[in-house]
């Protein structure tokens, strides 16, 4: 079998030939099942008592920072609406009047 330096080097490590390039004994090359052991599932209890620990460890905003992010939010809202309606107006005034239409 011709094969080139990394060819062989890779099916060296991989156990298929030997140092010289020739073909070992075939080996089985069949996967391995391997049992998994089967999760356990949690109570409905055992679940909500996880959520609520992990619910503790989240960082609440403060009411004033609640504040701040809703009115930027809402702010960035109204900005990106009337861009949009903006170029709607823009764009459709421009095709009525390519195509001259009244």
């Amino acid at each position: 079998m011709a094969m080139n330096r990394q060819q062989r080097r890779y099916l060296q490590k991989q156990g298929d030939v030997s140092a010289d390039g020739a073909p070992v004994a075939t080996r089985d090359r069949t996967p391995r099942k391997t049992q998994q052991p089967k999760e356990q599932r949690t109570s409905p209890r055992g679940f909500v008592h996880e959520v609520r620990s992990e619910l503790r460890k989240v960082v609440w905003p403060t009411r004033s920072e609640l504040v701040n992010y809703s009115i930027i939010v809402l702010l960035t809202i109204v900005v990106v609406t009337a861009i949009v309606g903006g170029l709607d107006w823009l764009f459709g005034e421009a095709v009525l009047r390519l195509y001259d239409t009244n």
